[in-house]
């Protein structure tokens, strides 16, 4: 048979729809039982993306019973393990949406909270000595808030220590955040715009290691200003602050 005629055969199969046949699903006969114990094997060997196929297969198969639930579970760690911080999330949201009243439902909202703690990790970020306050603080924002409504919940779930020990790690640097914005501001001459960015750090964010930068901020913007008694205000709370080695709220605040 020549090319040609074999081109003409395949052009007419595909004209008159015959169809090549098509490949053979492997888990066309799978029950529950196996869909969740091949996902799991491929959880365990690190292979996330076959595990989170398997894990899908089964909810569109069997989308009610105990391996369903467990899946939706799953499904949330190994999104997360795969990189993909908005899929952990919404499997989080969905999780927590069909199984509001279940005992595990503590572990979807630290998840969640996990997910937005790790999402601007970026591969060039893991290999580049870079600081972590820098970067966008909407990620930071989201987590804080993630852990704190699971504390507000689930006070003695047993992820909640952890999740108020990574909120602690995360107030600091949104302090930081705004510490680096004001800095900007008085770089280009915003004086108003670094003292109120400084001001939020010591009305916010109280106790954290950016409260004396913000004052120093504020004492230097308010004066470049003519701001005198605001100025002075925050020398006050700041001699206060290095006197007795503890951070204070000034009795002033600036100008909206």
């Amino acid at each position: 048979m020549t090319l040609k005629t074999f081109s003409t055969i395949l052009l007419i199969m595909l004209l008159t729809g015959c169809a090549l046949p098509e490949q053979a699903d492997p888990t066309k006969n799978w029950s529950a039982s196996k869909f969740y114990s091949e996902a799991k094997t491929h959880m365990l060997d690190g292979e996330y993306d076959l595990a989170i196929k398997h894990y899908n297969g089964l909810q569109a198969r069997y989308p009610f019973g105990r391996y369903a639930t467990q899946s939706q579970l799953d499904i949330i760690y190994a999104h997360y393990k795969n990189g993909e911080p908005d899929s952990a999330i919404a499997a989080s949201d969905r999780f927590i949406k069909l199984n509001p009243q279940s005992r595990y439902v503590d572990y979807a909202y630290y998840m969640k909270g996990l997910a937005n703690y790790n999402r601007n990790q970026s591969f060039l970020s893991s290999i580049l000595p870079t600081d972590s306050s820098e970067r966008d603080a909407g990620a930071a924002l989201d987590s804080f808030n993630d852990f704190a409504e699971l504390i507000r919940r689930y006070p003695d779930s047993k992820y909640s220590a952890d999740a108020h020990q990574r909120m602690l790690y995360l107030r600091n640097n949104l302090s930081k955040y705004q510490i680096h914005i004001a800095r900007y501001y008085m770089k280009r001459g915003a004086y108003l715009a670094a003292a109120n960015r400084a001001n939020r750090v010591v009305t916010q964010f109280q106790r954290t290691d950016s409260v004396l930068e913000a004052l120093e901020i504020m004492i230097d913007a308010y004066s470049r200003l003519g701001l005198t008694e605001l100025a002075k205000d925050a020398q006050r709370v700041l001699a206060l602050n290095l006197e007795n080695g503890r951070l204070t709220q000034p009795t002033s605040e600036a100008a909206e």
